[in-house]
């Protein structure tokens, strides 16, 4: 039986049974069939059956509710926009990209009220996020993204400029030479979001068929090995297990990203380097680093780093890459001197969703009854929600400002075949660690960076 508290500190921690719901007991029909129980096929079920109680809606989850990265990932609920505003913009208007931000910035609002409205103990802080500058490139890339939201029509209420003295008010890390702040963001605990949001979904009525993989995605139905489930709309919620599902393999691609948390820390190690407010942080880095405070005082820090896989195989080795883990601990030591040898009691791993433009696409295909959320690229906390209220307005045929919003319909090109994908992917991720290595060297920016993610498409 799968060990499904050593996927992550999330789900190790959670007081609960994790053993699986029952499985499909046969063939069945629906209104409405959501293929994944991770958080876009959570909150898309919620929110159908909260708008029209009389849906049939079921869940067919191939493990259990929040195994993959809603059970992983490293609790920021922030609203970063999940693409190109730019590109965006292009293929809709300026218009429609702020009022996309303007949603998201809304959505880790959402996400608090419903956590607290249905009592699920989702550890949910609004602390706001910190990108720190620990360079003198990164702190020219800081001023510089503050500027770009600023040509965005984004004031001060949405994004500031921190000088180093008070970026350090609020966490104290070596180095800081200021940041940028936003208060759209959250902490939450994400598997005991994601667990509790299953709770409350089964008790709207929405049976969660665990155990249970979908083997085949069609118009109308959706294959199990227990049987098919027929449905007017079937929504594929599947992000880093898309490419095994039939004809999906290049759709989008699984990356991997690996965390470590601490013990907890005692009280005169956080007396000094304060992170009161318990801000989720990172910095101007190009191989991103993400880190936050949990509730019983350890600090837990992910990053990428984790090679690609050849034909987008899914490997439980890709979660333990012993590399990056140690990578990441002595980022702690780098970032907090003080924590010195301190004990890691956790290392995981996960994978995420890239979509070949790195752009986050909603959607749903009248004609065949085919809908989809996904390519999150990592920023899923927040993003699924508004999916799931997108999917919403959009199978009941509701026309919201959400069904106007530029990732809706949007259409994916397929990633290139192997072995180009895999040279691609891989090369891409060497040359981040390189351009931050030059720049740590030197103290100059790196233009590679910057020419390697025009090139992939980032």
């Amino acid at each position: 039986m799968t060990d499904y508290r050593s996927r992550s500190l999330w789900l190790a921690e959670l007081e609960e049974d994790l053993a699986p719901r029952p499985s499909l007991p046969g063939p069945t029909d629906a209104d409405v069939a959501v293929v994944g129980a991770g958080f876009t096929g959570l909150w898309t079920a919620y929110y159908l059956k909260k708008a029209d109680p009389s849906l049939r809606v079921v869940v067919l989850e191939r493990e259990i509710a929040g195994f993959g990265a809603s059970g992983r990932n490293g609790g920021w609920c922030h609203a970063t926009f999940p693409g190109s505003r730019e590109r965006a913009a292009r293929r809709t208007s300026r218009e429609a990209v702020v009022a996309q931000q303007r949603a998201l910035n809304a959505t880790v609002d959402e996400v608090g009220r419903v956590v607290a409205e249905e009592g699920i103990d989702a550890r949910f802080h609004k602390g706001g996020m910190l990108e720190l500058a620990l360079s003198a490139p990164q702190l020219l890339r800081a001023r510089e993204s503050v500027d770009y939201e600023r040509s965005w029509g984004f004031g001060e209420e949405d994004v500031r400029f921190l000088t180093a003295a008070e970026a350090r008010q609020r966490v104290d890390v070596a180095g800081c030479l200021g940041a940028v702040y936003s208060p759209h963001a959250a902490a939450v605990d994400p598997a005991r979001l994601a667990r509790g949001l299953a709770r409350v979904v089964e008790g709207l009525g929405v049976p969660i068929y665990e155990k249970t993989p979908v083997t085949v995605v069609a118009p109308r139905r959706a294959e199990t090995p227990f049987g098919s489930v027929k449905a007017e709309v079937v929504v594929r919620a599947t992000e880093a297990f898309t490419p095994e599902l039939p004809g999906l393999r290049r759709l989008l691609v699984p990356i991997y990203s690996l965390m470590v948390a601490t013990e907890p820390l005692p009280q005169d190690f956080w007396d000094a380097v304060g992170w009161q407010n318990r801000e989720v942080f990172s910095d101007h880095r190009f191989l991103i680093f993400y880190a936050k405070r949990t509730v019983d005082g350890r600090i837990a820090i992910g990053g990428r780093g984790a090679p690609y896989r050849f034909g987008s195989r899914l490997s439980d080795a890709s979660e333990r890459v012993a590399r990056v883990h140690e990578h990441l601990r002595q980022l702690l030591r780098e970032l907090f001197p003080a924590l010195g040898d301190v004990r890691i009691t956790h290392r995981w791993g996960g994978a995420i969703a890239a979509s070949r433009d790195w752009y986050a696409s909603v959607g749903l295909d009248r004609a065949s009854g085919l809908a989809w959320a996904g390519g999150y690229v990592g920023d899923g906390v927040a993003t699924t929600n508004l999916a799931g209220r997108t999917l919403r307005d959009l199978i009941l045929g509701r026309d919201s400002e959400l069904v106007r919003l530029p990732w809706v319909n949007h259409r994916w090109r397929p990633w290139e075949p192997e072995p180009l994908r895999w040279l691609g992917i891989n090369a891409a991720i060497l040359a981040m660690a390189s351009a931050d290595r030059y720049e740590e060297r030197t103290g100059r920016p790196s233009r590679r960076a910057v020419l390697v993610k025009r090139l992939i498409g980032a």
